[in-house]
C-alpha cells in the first residue's frame, strides 16, 4: 500500500474527519474547528469514505502550474540581462524585452526570476537590498567555492539616495523645474543633458546636450519651450551662475551669464525662483535618476555616440517618455501665454557681450573681424574708443548697438575672395538684402545696463 503524506493542514482535516465518523460525534462542532460549512463536511466524509487518507491530498500536488515560465526563457531572461540590459530596472527591463526581444513577461514575473539570482535592480529599495545583503553574507559562510563566493559579491549594488514628494501645481506651466546633469550619457566622455520638466503634468517640455552645463544649454530648452508650448510663468532652479548674479565683477560680460537669461526671462515675463536646495526642485532630480536608468541604455542600442545624433534622438525619445509617464495636457488648466514669433524668440535668447571699435574702425569678435552695415547696406566707421554691445542672436546672427541704434556686423575677410583686375566679375550681382531689427529689440543696451545695475544693487542690498 502506497503511503501517504499529508501537510499540517490537511493532517488536521484528516484527523477531525476521521474522528467525527468513527465516534458519530457533532458536525456543527467540526466546522467551527475546520472554519468550514456542513455541506463541505459532509463532501469530506463522502471522500473520507470512498478513498481514506489519501482524499486529502490536495488534487494538484506535484503539478507544476499552467502559467509556470519554461525554464529555457528563464536562462534567456537571466543571461539577456547579465549580458545587454544589466543597469535596466525591472520594469524597464520588461518594456525592452518586448520591444527587442518579443519577451512578453511581467515586471512581477522578472522580478521573481532575477531575485532567485540575486541580480538586484539599480533601483532597488534599501530594505531589499539589506535582505539581500543578509542572504548573500549568509551564502558566504555556507560556500567554500571562491568562484561562487566572487559571483555573490558582484551582485550587491550601492544604495541610492531618494528625493522627498510633495504635490503638483495646479496648473500647465505654473512651475517649470530646469537643471543639467553631467553624466556618461553614451561614448567615453561625460556630457551635460539640460532638462526641464512641468510640475503640474511631469511632461519633459525640452531636453538638450551640451559638453557642459552652460548657457548655451539652457537656451536651447528655453526656445523648445517657446516654440512648442508657450512662454511659462515660472523656472525653478538652482543657484548657478546662469541664473544667480555674481557679485565678483566678471571678466567680460559674455561670462556674466546671469544678467543675459535673467534678462531673456525679464523681457518675456517669467519668473525664476532658485535654491541651492536639491530638495526644492525633487521632480527634475527624480526624472534625471529615471533618464540615468534608461537613457543610456536606448542610446548605446542605438549605435550613438557623438552629440549631434543623441539631440536629433531626444526629439523622438521624449516624445515617447511623455507619451508613457506624463499626465495629458488640458489646455483649461494651463497658464501658458501664447508662443512669440520666431524673430523675437531669436532676438530674446542672445548672447552678447561688450566691445571697443579699434583704429581700423571696427572690431574684435570671436579671433574675427567685423564691421558696422547700416540699414542701407552701407558701412559705417566710428571713432576709436567708441564703445558698442555685440548681440549673437539664437539662430547665429550678428548685430551691434551703438547709441541705441542696430547695425548688422559684417565680417571682414583676410584676403578678397575674388580680384578686381584678373577676375570676371558678374555685372548685375544681386545686393544681398539687410534686415535689421526695429528700435524695440529686447537688447537696447540702455534698458540692458540699468538692468544690470538693478540687479546688482538689488544683490549688494540682500547682502548687507
Amino acid at each position: 500500500m502506497r503511503k501517504v503524506e499529508l501537510t499540517m493542514n490537511e493532517e488536521k482535516k484528516y484527523k477531525v474527519i476521521k474522528k467525527l465518523v468513527e465516534t458519530n460525534g457533532n458536525k456543527k462542532r467540526a466546522c467551527i474547528e475546520l472554519d468550514c460549512t456542513i455541506r463541505h463536511i459532509n463532501r469530506m466524509i463522502s471522500g473520507y469514505l470512498s478513498y481514506g487518507k489519501e482524499f486529502f491530498v490536495h488534487g494538484n500536488r506535484g503539478r507544476q502550474p499552467v502559467t509556470t515560465i519554461p525554464l529555457e526563457l528563464k536562462n534567456e531572461i537571466i543571461d539577456l540581462y547579465n549580458s545587454k540590459y544589466w543597469d535596466c530596472n525591472y520594469t524597464f527591463f520588461c518594456e525592452l524585452l518586448l520591444k527587442h526581444e518579443n519577451i512578453n513577461v511581467s515586471d512581477f514575473t522578472v522580478r521573481n526570476i532575477l531575485l532567485q539570482e540575486y541580480l538586484l535592480s539599480p533601483r532597488s529599495h534599501r530594505v531589499t537590498r539589506k535582505r539581500i545583503r543578509k542572504e548573500l553574507n549568509q551564502l558566504k559562510k555556507d560556500t567554500t567555492s571562491k568562484k561562487e563566493i566572487s559571483k555573490i559579491q558582484t551582485n550587491i549594488v550601492a544604495i541610492e539616495d531618494a528625493h522627498p514628494r510633495q504635490p503638483r501645481s495646479a496648473y500647465f506651466g505654473e512651475e517649470i523645474q530646469i537643471d543639467a546633469s553631467i553624466h556618461l550619457w553614451f561614448g567615453n566622455t561625460p556630457t551635460a543633458l539640460h532638462l526641464a520638466i512641468d510640475d503640474a503634468l511631469g511632461i519633459i517640455p525640452a531636453a538638450y546636450f551640451d559638453y557642459q552645463e552652460t548657457l548655451n544649454g539652457y537656451y536651447n530648452i528655453f526656445h523648445q519651450i517657446l516654440t512648442n508650448y508657450g512662454i511659462p510663468y515660472l523656472f525653478k532652479t538652482d543657484g548657478r551662475t546662469v541664473f544667480e548674479y555674481k557679485r565678483k565683477k566678471s571678466p567680460s560680460e559674455e561670462e556674466d551669464t546671469f544678467t543675459q537669461f535673467s534678462y531673456a526671462c525679464h523681457q518675456l515675463g517669467v519668473t525664476i525662483d532658485t535654491s541651492s536646495v536639491p530638495e526644492s526642485k525633487p521632480r527634475v532630480e527624480r526624472m534625471f535618476e529615471t533618464l540615468q536608468g534608461r537613457l543610456p541604455i536606448e542610446l548605446r542600442l542605438a549605435n550613438i555616440t557623438n552629440i549631434d545624433d543623441a539631440n536629433k534622438f531626444l526629439v523622438s525619445y521624449i516624445k515617447e517618455l511623455n507619451e508613457q509617464f506624463a499626465l495629458p495636457i488640458n489646455n483649461t488648466k494651463s497658464v501658458l501665454e501664447m508662443q512669440p514669433d520666431e524673430e523675437k524668440i531669436n532676438l530674446t535668447l542672445a548672447v552678447l557681450d561688450k566691445r571697443t571699435v579699434d583704429s581700423g574702425h571696427s572690431i574684435s569678435f570671436h579671433k574675427k573681424f567685423y564691421k558696422f552695415i547700416n540699414r542701407n547696406n552701407m558701412p559705417i566707421y566710428f571713432h576709436k574708443g567708441t564703445k558698442c554691445m555685440v548681440i549673437k542672436t539664437f539662430d547665429g546672427l550678428l548685430y551691434a548697438s551703438v547709441d541705441e541704434t542696430i547695425y548688422v556686423l559684417e565680417e571682414i575677410p583676410e584676403r578678397q575672395e575674388v580680384s578686381l583686375n584678373f577676375d570676371i566679375i558678374e555685372e548685375k550681382r544681386k545686393t544681398k538684402k539687410i534686415h535689421i531689427p526695429k528700435m524695440n529689440h529686447p537688447w537696447k543696451q540702455k534698458s540692458y545696463d540699468d538692468f544690470v545695475a538693478k540687479q546688482a544693487h538689488r544683490v549688494g542690498k540682500e547682502a548687507s
